[in-house]
């Protein structure tokens, strides 16, 4: 029982992240049809960036440690924003209207070659990230186990809550939100009614970018290391989250965040580590077999 209080922390600050990562795949979904298979890439552009920045500014500066994070948040999310926007410009607005197979590969090309250009600019090894965020809270159970939570995974869980219910309530109460919800129920109808889709779009690729950034920056910080090749696995994984919650729902993609690295946590902690990644794709596999609209999902009605 000790053990498995452990393993829920560990499991509940991973599936952060993949939350984090997911919500963009299941806006982009909901409003076009469409699967950004760059977005991975993304959330790897924005650990980098922010590493970069972290280099600028200097781990001895003088900063305060919540001003040199802030600094990092910052930069990440700035430049994946730009890059969110240049990603749909590029590799979706021209072959929108075409076939999804169409759309799909630019996709794949694209994060090939977002991936190849961060290997070409940082190098392919690993690099390190300096260690900002030491120890943590630790609590002795009454069997003598030691329950750990450092504050690097506090601090993913709990801005990640912060993100969550700002976005929760920003959709619902916003204009821009508002027009999002329009566009996700009938894209057509909202651009009679006068709504600018493309510019909606657009927001919806640099919003998710910023979600996937602040992810990239605060695993970044808890693992320590960083390669161009991180963002495949995390872009594969977040995508097994947004349909395992329901892809389009934004709600799913936070629920199916937690369940996936709930999973993935138990299973490298009572099986193997070796292992892990296969629960992602084994959950995948079962939830299209057996409800391939997710968990919190709804069934395509045809309009006629």
């Amino acid at each position: 029982m000790d053990f498995f209080i452990q393993q829920v922390f560990n499991g509940l600050s991973l599936g952060a992240i993949y939350a984090l990562i997911a919500i963009g795949y299941t806006m982009v979904y909901g409003i076009i049809g469409m699967i950004n298979f760059a977005h991975g890439e993304i959330y790897m552009i924005g650990a980098y960036t922010g590493l970069v920045a972290l280099t600028a500014v200097g781990v001895g500066g003088g900063l305060p440690l919540p001003l040199l994070l802030a600094v990092m948040l910052v930069a990440a999310v700035a430049v994946t924003g730009v890059y969110g926007f240049s990603v749909e410009r590029v590799a979706y607005r021209p072959v929108r209207g075409g076939p999804r197979l169409v759309a799909l590969i630019s996709a794949i090309g694209m994060s090939i070659f977002l991936q190849n250009w961060v290997a070409l600019g940082q190098g392919a090894r690993d690099v390190a990230v300096p260690y900002l965020i030491g120890g943590g809270v630790s609590m002795e159970l009454a069997s003598g186990f030691v329950v750990t939570a450092p504050y690097s995974r506090i601090l993913i869980i709990v801005v990640t809550v912060v993100l969550m219910i700002a976005l929760t309530l920003f959709i619902k109460y916003s204009r821009m939100g508002r027009a999002c919800r329009a566009c996700a129920q009938d894209l057509r109808m909202a651009n009679l009614l006068g709504i600018d889709t493309n510019r909606v779009i657009s927001f919806t690729f640099v919003l998710g970018a910023m979600l996937a950034a602040v992810g990239g920056v605060l695993i970044a910080l808890s693992v320590g290391k960083l390669n161009p090749f991180i963002g495949f696995i995390a872009g594969i994984k977040a995508f097994t989250a947004a349909v395992l919650g329901g892809i389009g729902s934004v709600p799913g993609a936070m629920l199916g965040g937690v369940l996936l690295g709930l999973a993935e946590t138990f299973a490298a902690g009572y099986i193997s580590s070796q292992y892990k990644d296969i629960v992602a794709f084994l959950l995948l596999v079962l939830i299209l077999l057996f409800r391939p609209t997710g968990l919190l999902g709804k069934p395509e009605v045809e309009k006629v």
